[in-house]
């Protein structure tokens, strides 16, 4: 098992994932990414394998670079602004969060449950164990 935490911006995961799965001789099956998504309200984390990148760049980077998008994924949420206009989409995904610290604190909790239950077999989309 390995934890990689990409020095890249999230934009540009992909050209860190993608040499790191190689190097260590990865199937898709057994790569688990965590990130935002403002899909899915503050708080709720959801844990899946594939689907669509939603305009994610950071899912587009890690899709391009992995040559699928058929990875397992923890989403979680933050939320979405009361506009489509993409700087302002931008400004929330990449701005500071307006919740408490207590909020955060149980978001990162609840993803880090996810990722123990992948790790585990026990999460939806456990591909990644074993």
């Amino acid at each position: 098992m390995a934890l990689l935490l990409p020095l890249t911006q999230m934009n540009d995961a992909g050209r860190s994932v993608g040499p790191a799965r190689g190097a260590f001789k990865l199937p898709l099956g057994r790569v688990l990414v965590v990130h935002d998504e403002i899909d899915l309200p503050f708080g709720e984390v959801r844990t899946r394998t594939g689907g669509g990148l939603a305009g994610h760049n950071g899912l587009k980077s890690l899709k391009r670079e992995l040559g699928s998008g058929d990875f397992v994924r923890v989403r979680a949420g933050v939320g979405r602004p009361d506009s489509t206009d993409p700087e302002i989409v931008s400004a929330w995904v990449l701005g500071r969060f307006r919740e408490s610290e207590a909020e955060i604190a149980e978001l990162v909790e609840l993803a880090c449950e996810q990722v123990e239950g992948v790790l585990l077999g026990q999460a939806p989309g456990a591909e990644v164990a074993g």
